[in-house]
């Protein structure tokens, strides 16, 4: 499409005058508001975030929020919905506060209310309140205010934490203590109820074992070495009729007696050598069967003597074979009582590896609740350095550099920017009433436009010619209406009430010279 300089700039001179007219009402409501704007004061107090006075290597304290986060959190609680109502009226910041919604009071305090925060790298953290009213007096006191809300919410914060630290630490060593004793009387009970078979005696308990069974063993033999010998004295006395020959007594022995030992020692010594089923081995032994026989015969002819007496003999052998039952019936006693104690020891040993391990457990169990309650202890000892250093302001705080000071001098509004925006604004008007001009026309005003749009190529172009005296009558009736209108319009712009900074956000307000 070919852009055509000559019939735009014809209509530019055409429309001239409706667009000095807005521009002409721009630059007049520009003056007029930045005459009508109400003085406007702001001041502001400036905070650092301390690093804490105890160096962290020494005592760490609880409170572990970074000095970022802790002033977004401080921020945060000082524009509550409360704190904006009760400052606006304790200090009656706006005029008409007792006719205004809670809603506005809270959006036209924020408003007004700026907060900066500035922070890096090994740079201090700090922060920066203003606030802005009609009043410089008012605008200190709210700041001065805010100030003391957030010294106050800064130490109420960090104490609460190191508070809330503490209690939870004193909570949780108290419950690790009562876990601790509990645990210490179950150990307590199971020792005292398996007392026969706690492993820590198990070495002892197989020591004794040992012992008991070499023992057992040895009362064994002793009680064999014993019956055996009165198997003996009974035999030689059913043989011979006298054990004086086995107790050592010396008496003349018969020949039948001598023959009978001569005998036996020879059959001893054939079965040695030869088994049962040898002639010889026969032979000895029927001879020492019939000597027996007349030794038996020989020592009941004389067991008894004159008047039915026992003889030195009986009497002999029964005081002997008395002496060797008392002998077997203890060695049996002891033998019992071995034999008992090695049955416990080996019901002990068994149940020993059990209790082991259900002793283990409890005591593993226990070595954790101590790990912990240690852990606890150890930790609550810091909280209660914490709370400390928190209670005595010995740890990170916020501090004042330097107070609101009540402003002599407005800060706003900027009139010659408010003027300029004003001439903007009309320029913005004027281009905007040409363009709508231009979309809303669909008439064909030169040969470009007919080739463009039919697709022909015209031979010559015939344009449309106005009357001198029409577009006279035209001009005087733009320049009527304009004058009508700026006669009109700047009396009432200069007769308006003023305009009232808090209906702008802050740092919006048209001139205003803060910055964000």
């Amino acid at each position: 499409m070919n852009f055509d300089l000559q019939l735009y700039w014809a209509l530019f001179l055409r429309r001239l005058p409706v667009m000095a007219l807005f521009v002409l009402i721009g630059v007049a409501g520009g003056i007029v508001a930045a005459f009508k704007l109400p003085e406007t004061y702001e001041t502001s107090a400036r905070l650092l975030v301390e690093a804490p006075q105890i160096p962290d290597n020494m005592v760490v304290s609880t409170v572990q929020t970074g000095a970022t986060e802790q002033l977004d959190i401080i921020e945060q609680r000082l524009l509550t919905r409360a704190n904006l109502i009760d400052i606006a009226n304790r200090f009656r910041v706006f005029p008409d506060i007792r006719q205004m919604e809670p809603d506005a009071v809270v959006s036209k305090m924020r408003s007004s209310t700026r907060i900066r925060r500035s922070a890096g790298r090994e740079q201090a953290t700090l922060m920066t309140i203003s606030f802005s009213s009609h009043s410089g007096r008012i605008a200190a006191d709210v700041v001065n205010e805010y100030v003391t809300l957030v010294l106050q919410e800064n130490a109420r914060f960090r104490t609460s934490r190191a508070e809330s630290t503490l209690s939870f630490f004193e909570q949780e060593v108290q419950r690790l203590g009562q876990e601790l004793d509990r645990q210490s009387t179950a150990i307590a009970t199971f020792k005292s109820e398996n007392a026969e078979a706690l492993p820590e005696e198990q070495s002892y308990r197989l020591g004794r074992q040992t012992l008991l069974q070499e023992r057992l063993s040895r009362l064994e033999r002793d009680l064999r070495a014993l019956q055996s010998q009165r198997q003996d004295f009974l035999r030689i006395f059913e043989t011979t009729g006298r054990i004086s020959s086995i107790e050592g007594i010396g008496r003349r022995r018969s020949p039948e007696e001598e023959r009978l030992i001569v005998a036996r020692a020879e059959l001893e010594n054939a079965r040695s050598v030869y088994s049962d089923q040898s002639p010889r081995v026969i032979r000895l032994q029927a001879m020492v069967d019939r000597l027996e026989a007349v030794v038996a015969a020989q020592t009941a002819a004389g067991l008894t003597g004159e008047g039915g007496e026992v003889s030195p003999e009986q009497a002999l052998l029964d005081a002997t074979l008395s002496q060797i039952d008392n002998q077997i019936a203890t060695l049996d006693s002891d033998i019992a009582d071995t034999t008992e104690e090695l049955d416990g020891l080996q019901r002990a040993i068994s149940q020993s590896a059990a209790n082991g391990i259900q002793l283990a457990s409890l005591e593993r169990d226990y070595q954790m609740i101590q790990t912990r309650y240690n852990a606890a202890v150890a930790n609550l000892n810091q909280a209660r350095m914490s709370e400390r250093i928190e209670s005595t302001a010995q740890g990170q705080r916020v501090s004042v550099i330097e107070n609101a000071s009540v402003p002599q001098v407005p800060t706003g509004p900027n009139r010659s920017k408010v003027a300029a925006l004003g001439a903007v604004a009309g320029i913005g008007l004027a281009a905007a009433y040409f363009v709508l001009l231009e979309l809303l026309n669909r008439n064909i005003r030169s040969p470009g436009e007919l080739t463009g749009r039919f697709n022909i190529t015209p031979i010559t172009t015939i344009p449309h010619m106005r009357a001198r005296d029409g577009r006279l009558v035209r001009r005087r009736r733009l320049l009527g209406v304009s004058f009508v209108l700026a006669t009109a319009l700047l009396p009432a712009l200069w007769s308006s009430p003023g305009l009232d900074r808090s209906q702008f956000p802050a740092g919006q307000m048209p001139g205003a010279t803060g910055t964000n």
